[in-house]
């Protein structure tokens, strides 16, 4: 032992990288109500009652079926919002149109973060999905292919925004305050899940589905004032951080190994048991949660016959806030374990100076 190891300073919630964290959380807060908006608006964008005759009259597959079926307005509600004619199967390929652009982009945006700063890729991806947010009812109107294109390009926009909030954190989170950061950026995806069910009902019943885009494409869009105005790549260049705050972290990062340069070790990743059980336990995180989302309201109107028009005193909100408050669960032990772990490796590390 060199010397006397150094005491580890506690986390200031008043520092500027804990109101860049809160920043964050109210960015993947923005994104998942945008990724989940279109799976409560479609409940009353779409004609239930003729659902069924429009698939089996439909022998030509659901993107045939797209073209022909894709801007028919077949009848308006109260408030003036169309209704489409989509079948079930044109559906399920909205729904999933999303999810193959942020594969796309899941890999490729991560690396160009690096190169072209993480600060320009997470902003210009949320003010893409901001605004594709905005677009989708008057993209509905023009047609269901366009819709499909709107979602795709939405969810590559998505992509970008989610990896490279990583790479901010590598020059802006001390070691020991990576996980709490982390877990406080993170868990805005459980609390907007939260929200989203709860209020996405309640917003279609009471002013009409397309104000669940615009309300929530607007709120992003006042997310990325704050971001291109709060956030930069790393502490050195911002202009508000205090000097104790900068030390610190230079000084903390300066303390762990680099190696810079270093191509990506993809064999080792390959062969690594580790990352792929944190690479299988993820997938089948998001694949669960990407289904529960998706399909919930789907599932509720059609299997469980909650109409959101008529059935919605009686039903629709009981189950929508039953299944909110699994989410609101959720982000409760998203930041309680988040916690536990970075305690639990702070003791490790400790130990191990010792």
């Amino acid at each position: 032992m060199d010397g006397k190891p150094a005491t580890r300073k506690g986390p200031d919630f008043c520092s500027l990288r804990y109101g860049l964290a809160l920043i964050m959380h109210f960015s993947n807060f923005t994104m998942i109500t945008q990724r989940v908006s279109l799976s409560i608006a479609i409940i009353a964008m779409v004609n239930t009652t003729q659902q069924q005759g429009l698939s089996n009259a439909s022998t030509e597959g659901p993107v045939a079926d797209a073209f022909n079926n894709s801007s028919i307005s077949i009848k308006e509600f109260d408030t003036k919002a169309s209704v489409y004619q989509w079948s079930p199967e044109t559906q399920g390929i909205i729904f999933s149109s999303i999810n193959y652009g942020i594969i796309l982009t899941l890999i490729p945006s991560g690396y160009l973060a690096g190169i072209f700063g993480a600060k320009k890729m997470l902003g210009a991806g949320l003010l893409i999905s901001s605004l594709l947010t905005l677009f989708t009812p008057l993209a509905a109107d023009f047609g269901v292919i366009l819709v499909i294109m709107v979602r795709t390009v939405q969810g590559m926009a998505q992509g970008m925004a989610w990896t490279g909030q990583f790479t901010i954190w590598a020059k802006w989170a001390p070691p020991l305050e990576r996980s709490k950061l982390t877990t406080i950026a993170g868990s805005g995806s459980a609390f907007g899940s939260f929200i989203i069910l709860c209020v996405g009902g309640l917003i279609s019943q009471a002013l009409s589905w397309p104000f669940i885009f615009y309300i929530f494409g607007s709120t992003g869009c006042v997310c990325c004032l704050l971001w291109f105005t709060v956030i930069y790549d790393d502490p050195m260049h911002h202009p508000c951080i205090s000097v104790r705050e900068k030390e610190h972290i230079l000084s903390s990062l300066a303390q762990q190994p680099s190696s810079p340069g270093r191509a990506v070790p993809i064999k080792a990743m390959v062969t690594c048991l580790p990352l792929w059980a944190i690479f299988l336990g993820f997938f089948s995180h998001f694949w669960l949660c990407t289904i529960i989302l998706t399909y919930l309201p789907t599932y509720i109107s059609t299997l469980l016959h909650v109409n959101i028009r008529d059935d919605f005193e009686s039903g629709w909100r009981n189950v929508f806030f039953l299944s909110a408050a699994v989410n609101m669960f959720g982000l409760v032990f998203y930041l309680t374990f988040g916690q536990a772990e970075l305690q639990d490796w702070a003791k490790e590390r400790t130990l191990t100076r010792l």
